[in-house]
């Protein structure tokens, strides 16, 4: 998940040497468990991730968090899904968000949209 820095909420020091000018900088890379506590205001789509892949949980599942100054109107999601026989997917998200924005605008209305289609289920949400 790439940012502008004012749009991360992290805990301890993390970015407290960033500049305006910086540029890009790797701020985590490693498993979502460890992830988590350090900005748990902006892992909601790598711990959706790690729930929904059973098998690998918070440990398994790895994540990344970029601080880069000349993303000032977007975040951008990359996820990538790795299989057996070199089966890989790629997808890129870029959301809309203010500088200093922790969620991006079209959040709200896409998990709404995702909510609304899920029916049949006796009223219950499953992860598949």
């Amino acid at each position: 998940m790439s940012k502008h820095p004012s749009c991360f909420r992290l805990t301890g020091d993390v970015l407290s040497d960033w500049t305006e000018d910086e540029g890009r900088r790797v701020l985590f890379s490693g498993s979502v468990a460890e992830l988590c506590p350090v900005a748990p205001n902006n892992v909601n789509t790598m711990a959706a991730a790690a729930i929904a892949a059973g098998t690998l949980g918070f440990a398994g599942v790895q994540g990344e968090i970029v601080s880069d100054t000349a993303l000032s109107d977007y975040h951008v999601v990359e996820v990538e899904v790795t299989g057996a026989n070199g089966f890989t997917v790629n997808t890129v998200r870029r959301n809309p968000a203010k500088l200093g924005a922790v969620t991006g605008s079209a959040t709200y209305n896409s998990f709404w949209s995702s909510l609304l289609v899920c029916k049949g289920h006796g009223g219950r949400v499953y992860l598949c």
